[in-house]
Parts: C-alpha cells; structure tokens; sequence
C-alpha cells in the first residue's frame, strides 16, 4: 500500500519569508510604496508626508495592512540623518532606530542604523545595509549575519518587471516592519 507523505514543517521551525516591494502603481500617486506577501496580499504601504512644519524635512509613516502606524520614518531638515518612532510618533521616547549613510556613490551606499536601547554586551546593537540602489540590490546585516536580502525580479536573465518592483527575503528571527523601514530609507526614502 503507498503511503502518501505530506511535508510537515514544525510550528516552532522558522523559514524566510520573501516579500514584494512595489514603489509605484498605475493610479497611485508617484513615490506610494507597498509591500505584498506571495499571494498578493498588503503587508505595509508608505504613508508620505511632508513635515515642514517640524524639525524634521520629511515624515513618511509605515502602515500595516489594517492602516495601523508602524513606524514613523522622518529625516532632519539639514538632510542628514534619519530616525525611526514606534508608531505617528516623533517623541524622543518612541525612538527606535537612528540610521546615518557612511558611504553615497553612484555604484555603492552602505548605512549604519543604531538601535536604541538595544545592546550585544558592551556595544550597541546595529544592523549594517549595503549594495546599489540602482541594481535595487541591497543586503542587511547584524553583525556577520544576513538579515535580509533584496533582488530584482528577473527570469532567465531578463527583467521580468521594472524597476519599481523587486523581491525582499527577510530571515527568521527579524522585525519585518524595521526591515522594511531600512530598506525604505536605502531606496531613496521612496
């Protein structure tokens, strides 16, 4: 008698989860990001605004699918450096993260994003992104560890889509919503 084998995977193992960023979307204004899972379904989507009226040049508030604030992504007036809140908020309490470019060239970007309040012993917890915003390539690092890792869809060495949307596979263990965050802020601030 054959047996049928139906593959199990344990509640307590963890796989990577690939996601699809899509910057822009015929009838959605320019620079409106989102994020789908495989099936199509809306994990988070880029609520812009602009903050002029603040210390900061920029505000643009992740939001989950239900339109829940997430993050609040905001840089300083001066262009430099980047910040992320829990949350619509930008009270010094509701820090999460602190992100500065250490290298900008046409071919290369790296970042340096702190963590705040998180430390690995005697040295602050960071997460390290490098790659080419053009390639739309990126890998996320902590320590000597992949977070995450973006690609350009493509099929048999083509692209397959333009360059408005590519494939992000964050591994287990990772805050999706700050992953995404960074790799908003990597991207341009889309």
């Amino acid at each position: 008698m054959a047996s049928s084998s139906i593959v199990e995977i344990p509640a307590n193992q963890q796989i990577p989860i690939d996601l699809t960023m899509t910057k822009r979307i015929p009838g959605v204004t320019r620079g409106k990001l989102r994020v789908t899972d495989a099936h199509g379904n809306l994990v988070y989507q880029l609520d812009g605004r602009s903050a002029l009226s603040s210390p900061y040049k920029y505000k643009k508030i992740l939001v989950d699918s239900f339109g829940n604030p997430q993050i609040s992504i905001v840089q300083n007036k001066d262009g430099g450096a980047w910040q992320g809140f829990r949350g619509d908020s930008c009270e010094k309490k509701d820090l999460i993260f602190r992100l500065e470019r250490t290298v900008h060239s046409r071919t290369r970007t790296e970042l340096e994003v702190l963590l705040v309040g998180q430390n690995w012993g005697d040295t602050p917890a960071m997460f390290k992104a490098q790659g080419s915003p053009f390639h739309r390539s990126c890998t996320v690092y902590k320590g000597d560890s992949i977070v995450a890792q973006t690609s350009a869809m493509y099929k048999l060495g083509k692209s397959i889509v333009g360059r408005h949307k590519f494939r992000v596979t964050i591994y287990p263990g990772n805050d999706h919503a700050l992953v995404v965050a960074v790799l908003v802020i990597f991207f341009g601030g889309s």
